[in-house]
């Protein structure tokens, strides 16, 4: 059953969203980027923000060009990490901490321009990260380049573990 409390992330969010909708976007990164400073080294745009998709943005400007003039594989990869990562932010309890498990990342042409990754979560993965205080998921993104191709294909694993541990002590105690 999930939960109509929001998070911490989504509380967040929503006072973002209170600015003009011509200013959501630009606010939205100016925060987040704060927030992770790679990601605003990396100038990643946070396009669309819902608990069930999350679209992040990466222009191909000259602080994430490789050595072709492509946006270079760490920042197609950090779009990807970073939209899985956020969907995730946006449906963990509280009580709970998402830390990524595992990535595989395959590079399978050359990028053209500018890339987007977009994450979503299902109904029921969304289910289960709420009503559980431990679990994984494998959180399915996809990463476009300008021309729609997908020059890499991601798999995340994501996992949420209890925010605060049992000390040893206790654990053994019961």
């Amino acid at each position: 059953m999930q939960t109509n409390t929001p998070n911490r992330l989504q509380r967040q969010l929503a006072r973002v969203n209170e600015a003009p909708a011509f200013m959501r976007t630009f606010v939205r990164s100016l925060a987040l980027g704060r927030a992770v400073p790679f990601t605003g080294t990396a100038k990643l745009r946070y396009e669309e923000m819902s608990p069930n998709k999350v679209q992040i943005f990466v222009a191909n400007s000259r602080k994430v060009q490789n050595h072709i003039g492509g946006v270079h594989a760490v920042a197609s990869t950090l779009a990807a990490e970073t939209a899985t990562g956020m969907v995730m932010g946006l449906n963990v309890r509280d009580d709970c901490l998402p830390v990524v498990k595992d990535m595989r990342v395959q590079f399978k042409k050359r990028g053209q321009g500018a890339m987007r990754a977009v994450a979503t979560l299902t109904n029921e993965q969304r289910e289960l990260i709420q009503t559980t205080t431990k679990g994984e998921v494998t959180v399915p993104v996809t990463v476009t380049d300008e021309s729609g191709n997908q020059p890499i294909e991601c798999e995340f694993v994501w996992a949420w573990i209890p925010a605060q541990r049992t000390p040893k002590t206790e654990a053994a105690k019961a």
